[in-house]
Formats: C-alpha cells, sequence, structure tokens
C-alpha cells in the first residue's frame, strides 16, 4: 500500500491523539493534586501548648561513626519530656561502646540491644519493634541513626501535629544534604518528588505513605494495627507500608515547617542508589489496589508522554509544534506548580535544572521499579 500524504496526515492523528490524552493525565496530577501542597500554608507547632512526652526511637545496626555525628543532636532537643530509644541491633563495630559513652552523660537516652539468634533472621522492622514495646510513651517519634534535625526545635514541631484529638499520624519531611555532582541533585529531586507526592495526597486526606528518617504516630495505633504483621515478611515497609495501612482521611497531620525537617546523609555512588530505590520498589507492591492505580497511572503516563513525543518527532517531524507545544505546556505549568513547593520543601536550587532531573527521574525510576518489583530483599533495612 503506497503511502499517499493524505494517508501520512490520516495516521499522525492516532499519536496526537495519544500525546493529548498522556497530557491531560499530567495536567491533572499537577493541577489538583500538587497544587494541594503549592497552596498549602505553612504552620509552626512549636508554639502548641500541649506538648505530650515523646518516644524517639532510633534502629541502629553497625553505625558507631553516624551515632558520634548525629545523635547528639537529638538527645540536645529543646523539649520538656521526652526520652531517646537507640535499638542496637546486633552491631559487629563499636557502637554498644559508643552508646554506653553516651548513656552516661544523658539519662533520658534508654538503649536496647538485640543479639543474633542463628534461627532468627530479623529485619529492622524486628528492631522497630522491640523499641516500640520498650518505650514509656504513647507518642513515638522515628528517625535514623544517620538523620539529623534541622535544630532543636524538632520534636516540639512533630510533636505539635498531634495537638487535635483525632490526629494519630504526624508526616515529616526528610530533605538529604546538599553535596556536590548531579547524583546528589537526582536524590534530592527524587526526595522532593516523593515528598510532594504523600505530602499532597495527605492534604487530599488520601495519605499512603510517608518516610521513616521522620515520621511520628501513637503507640496505640501500632498495636491496634497489629504493628507490622501483614508486611513482616518483607524487610522495607517500615514506613510507607505502616501508613499504607494505617492512615484515614481524619487521622493524619502533616508538618513541613522547616523546623521539623530532619536531613539525612544521601547514597554516595550509583550503585549504592539502585540499591535503595531497588528496596523501596518491592514495598509498593503491597499498597492498596487504589494507591498503585494512582501512583502507576502518575509515573506511566509521563513515562510514556516522553516517549510518545520523541517516537512521533521521529516518524511524523511535520508535527514539531504541536510536540513542542505539548512539551512546553507540562513543562511550564511544572514550574508554576513547583516553585513554592521547592520554596517550602527548600531545594529552590533545583528548580531550574527541573527539564533535566525529571526527564531523567522518570526514566531511570521506572525501570528499576521494572527490574525490582518481585525481587527478594536483602539488606537489613
Amino acid at each position: 500500500m503506497q503511502l499517499t500524504p493524505e494517508i501520512i496526515l490520516e495516521w499522525q492523528h492516532i499519536p496526537l491523539g495519544i500525546i493529548l490524552l498522556l497530557l491531560l493525565f499530567q495536567l491533572y496530577f499537577l493541577l489538583f493534586v500538587y497544587a494541594r501542597l503549592a497552596r498549602h500554608k505553612v504552620s509552626s507547632f512549636q508554639e502548641a501548648t500541649d506538648k505530650p512526652a515523646v518516644s524517639v526511637i532510633i534502629c541502629a545496626h553497625n553505625e558507631q561513626e553516624n551515632l558520634k555525628t548525629f545523635l547528639p543532636s537529638i538527645l540536645n532537643q529543646n523539649y520538656p519530656n521526652f526520652e531517646v530509644i537507640v535499638v542496637n541491633d546486633f552491631s559487629t563495630d563499636e557502637s554498644k561502646w559508643v552508646l554506653k559513652d553516651f548513656a552516661e552523660q544523658y539519662p533520658h537516652l534508654k538503649i536496647v540491644d538485640i543479639k543474633e539468634h542463628i534461627k532468627l533472621k530479623h529485619s529492622k522492622k524486628f528492631a522497630l519493634t522491640m523499641g516500640i514495646k520498650a518505650a514509656q510513651y504513647d507518642y513515638l517519634l522515628m528517625t535514623d541513626a544517620d538523620c539529623q534535625p534541622h535544630n532543636e526545635h524538632w520534636i516540639s514541631e512533630m510533636a505539635g501535629g498531634f495537638t487535635n484529638e483525632h490526629k494519630e499520624l504526624v508526616l515529616g519531611y526528610s530533605p538529604y544534604f546538599k553535596l556536590p555532582g548531579f547524583l546528589n541533585k537526582l536524590i534530592r529531586f527524587e526526595t522532593t518528588h516523593t515528598a510532594m507526592s504523600y505530602l499532597s495526597y495527605a492534604l487530599k486526606k488520601d495519605a499512603y505513605m510517608a518516610v521513616g528518617r521522620n515520621l511520628a504516630y501513637r503507640k496505640a495505633l501500632f498495636f491496634r494495627g497489629k504493628g507490622f504483621n501483614a508486611h513482616m515478611h518483607i524487610k522495607s515497609g517500615d514506613d510507607d507500608l505502616f501508613v499504607n495501612s494505617n492512615a484515614t482521611k481524619k487521622n493524619v497531620q502533616i508538618s513541613i515547617h522547616p523546623n521539623a525537617f530532619v536531613l539525612s546523609a544521601p547514597k554516595d555512588s550509583w550503585k549504592s542508589y539502585y540499591k535503595q530505590k531497588a528496596r523501596h520498589a518491592g514495598a509498593s507492591v503491597l499498597y492498596k489496589s487504589r494507591h498503585k492505580r494512582m501512583l502507576g497511572i502518575q509515573l506511566i503516563s509521563a513515562l510514556l508522554f516522553y516517549l510518545a513525543l520523541i517516537i512521533t518527532a521521529c516518524v511524523f517531524p511535520s508535527t514539531w509544534k504541536f510536540i513542542l507545544g505539548a512539551y512546553f505546556l507540562r513543562l511550564i505549568i511544572q514550574f508554576i506548580v513547583f516553585r513554592p513547593i521547592y520554596q517550602k520543601l527548600q531545594v529552590s536550587d533545583l528548580w531550574l535544572w527541573l527539564p533535566i532531573l525529571d526527564l531523567y527521574y522518570y526514566f531511570y525510576i521506572c525501570f528499576n521499579g521494572l527490574f525490582n518489583r518481585t525481587k527478594k530483599q536483602q539488606s537489613w533495612k
């Protein structure tokens, strides 16, 4: 069959229609989901009159240097009544002695030691459960050994989120330290994008995840929901799967004032970053069905949008005006919606990198998830 100009003109409507459909999906997420966080007025909970007693829980496995560096910033928080529980999970380094020295200086530090048993190979979830059982207070605040609160008011900001008696989960934000290099930009962009998504959906009263580096919840909620029993068979998910299982329309609060931030040390190699993302991909398969659908549509529509633009430009170069128009329409709206969000989350330096990082992010995350969603996890976390 001979391809006449009329037939080519007719066929090119198909990819253009696909691009338009994918663009509409993307505009929905930008204008009706992420825009909620863009419009959100950040408030401080630091001055809340009700300051409940808080148990801060940290699980550590061979973290002696991180404990030396970051634990003092948690022990020296400006808060009237709190304890810090460090679960030393079969560390083979000098963590035991580092913690012993800290315990002599800080009476509100409690150490829980877990020793390895040849018949019991456990994950971080087991260690975290031991820490929760050892906590004397109902309000629990989670972070990691390689994390540093933005300042001494971190507990005040996170605990203040429980002021409303109906709130049982407080979702915080944990950015990574800013370092030189493209990998660091990609890691911080991905972390920002993840936070932008789970915070926006929390504001939409449909919270689906959080990060364990900065997450608070009530002990009563933990035991009422039977802890991590539903997903104890996978190593990750102590944060996102817990929230996915226990969040309701009424019991979630977000705390994203800068004083509530917890900074964390990023991965310093592509290999370690790949493994981290692979581990996270494995947990997402256990999300509620509606959450898997919405996240899948957002991720896949963005990836297919880029692929459709590239393929259509190669096959039907005469459509370049439409292709550029669709690309720049999405990009401009991204710039408009993301700018106030990046300011709130204090990553404004990434804003101008958006065209490059956004493209790289979707291809990297999609293909990482494709190869690792069903892969068995081996690492402690």
